[in-house]
């Protein structure tokens, strides 16, 4: 009966279901529809299934079951469940890519009964990632040239610019290091290479805090500033995606960089909380003006005492990565100590990412988030 539901549901969605019988290791059932996706009938997948031919057109999708109900009755219970992708031959000699997910159903006694899976065309799934792939060169390209030319203006003016005096000489400085940063978040984010990498492989979704931290005292000694960790009760490892929150420790240690008196250390600190863990950048400066607090993470904005060049979109960009991992992210003015920015995540050990809180919008810079606060960048 359970045989007969995952089969209805599954060709209900219009997937391609298919059925091997573990007692006998014979392919009982597949969709009739597998004709239309492949150009094979079900006859094929039976004959190649108990023949095992290698140079079949079907041995790619159906190599290693047999192997596969061996491993289970011999106790191996981490093949139960799998996904793979092939690239299958199509009968009129054409490649389809497919994404096979298949689970054993076991009987009462635990013993394997059925084999169960589903064939999904990937064809639309690899259009998109190549669609993404060509955006991301695309606003690669878009941003790179504009970037080159004022990067190329700008030593031009270092250059030539002998008699200028020192306070120009330092926009210079600021305007080539701003060109600097996004040429590197270029390359970080959205070069061919890195985009090849997130589309062939499994991206990591752990991170220690414990590193984070570090990463971000290593940035505030190779800006040639001093740091400080503190940190107590940190989990190993928490669920998340580690070059997201790269971004936003680094937007805020950059915020610190900007703010704080020379001579003065940068306070990078962790703790754990009831329900998750908070990373913290503080450091000595003036702190952010009130009247700023409530909308200094919203998009495009900046602090009435912003200085140097600026988009506003640093502080915009790390709210946003904290909500999507669940967290919130605020500032406070400490006194005789400077402003204190902190991030919250909730500590998922288990499996399941949580995602934005309901009814959030990074888009909003509001009121969204009783933790909400605010910062300059």
């Amino acid at each position: 009966m359970l045989v007969e539901q995952f089969r209805a549901i599954a060709e209900l969605r219009g997937d391609v279901a298919w059925i091997v019988d573990c007692a006998s290791g014979a392919l009982s059932y597949i969709s009739p529809s597998v004709r239309d996706l492949l150009g094979y009938e079900a006859a094929d997948f039976i004959k190649q299934l108990s023949s095992q031919q290698a140079a079949s057109p079907l041995a790619a999708l159906c190599a290693g079951l047999p192997d596969r109900l061996a491993r289970f009755n011999g106790g191996d219970q981490s093949r139960r469940t799998l996904l793979r992708h092939v690239d299958q031959l199509h009968a009129d000699g054409g490649t389809v890519p497919l994404e096979v997910r298949s689970t054993l159903l076991t009987d009462a006694s635990g013993k394997p009964c059925a084999l169960v899976g589903v064939l999904i065309d990937a064809s639309g799934e690899r259009a998109r990632a190549e669609e993404k792939r060509r955006f991301a060169s695309m606003l690669n390209h878009e941003f790179r040239t504009p970037l080159s030319t004022i990067d190329g203006a700008i030593q031009r003016l270092e250059a030539t610019a002998t008699h200028a005096d020192e306070p120009t000489r330092q926009r210079y400085r600021k305007i080539q290091a701003a060109v600097d940063r996004l040429i590197g978040m270029l390359d970080e984010y959205l070069s061919p290479d890195r985009m090849d990498e997130i589309g062939s492989a499994r991206q990591p979704d752990t991170i220690a805090p414990a590193l984070l931290l570090q990463e971000a005292a290593a940035q505030v000694s190779a800006a040639g500033g001093s740091a400080r960790i503190e940190s107590s009760g940190l989990p190993p490892l928490i669920r998340a995606q580690p070059n997201a929150l790269r971004l936003a420790l680094k937007v805020l240690v950059d915020n610190a960089l900007q703010y704080s008196p020379p001579g003065h250390a940068i306070i990078l600190a962790g703790h754990a909380t009831a329900d998750g863990i908070e990373l913290s950048v503080r450091n000595h400066g003036q702190g952010v003006p009130p009247a700023d607090m409530a909308m200094i993470f919203g998009k495009g904005c900046r602090g009435s005492n912003a200085v140097g060049a600026g988009s506003g979109l640093g502080l915009y960009m790390a709210r946003s990565v904290v909500e999507v991992h669940g967290g919130t992210i605020d500032v406070q003015n400490v006194p005789m100590s400077g402003p204190v920015f902190k991030i919250w995540l909730p500590a998922q050990r288990a499996a399941g990412k949580r995602v934005a809180p309901e009814g959030s919008s990074s888009d909003n810079s509001g009121n969204q988030h009783t933790r909400e606060g605010t910062a300059r960048k």
